[in-house]
């Protein structure tokens, strides 16, 4: 049996807030990660007004368990007030995920996080 359950695949294939934000505005927060081991990549931007996250993409490459993690906080955290991001944690993104992970996909998985956190500073 595969690790990977029909949720992620499905938000591997069909990323949610995959792109680029569009338009410009002074509250845009953008970070990139990597992971060097595997070569996954994430870029992360957000708009936060008024004290809410209004808009959050992603863009990157990388496998399945980081873009589908990418996704899905992306998904989550859309609409939420701001101190929703600051409240994210390992088990925060496993609970999403769904599914338990070895030691090398728990990095893909928490690759996302870590774009987050940096924004939040």
């Amino acid at each position: 049996m595969s690790i990977y359950s029909e949720l992620i695949l499905d938000h591997y294939q069909n990323p949610r807030n995959f792109g680029k934000i569009t338009h410009k505005s002074n509250k845009t927060h953008k970070s990139h990660v990597s992971n060097p081991l595997c070569g996954d990549e994430i870029e992360m931007e957000l708009i936060i007004d008024k004290g809410v996250i209004k808009e959050i993409k992603f863009q990157g490459k990388g496998c399945a368990i980081s873009l589908a993690s990418a996704s899905m906080v992306t998904e989550f955290l859309k609409g939420k007030p701001k101190e929703q991001l600051q409240k994210l944690d390992k088990k925060s993104i496993i609970k999403l995920l769904g599914i338990e992970l070895g030691v090398n996909r728990i990095k893909c998985a928490l690759l996302p996080l870590e774009a987050l956190k940096k924004l939040s500073k």
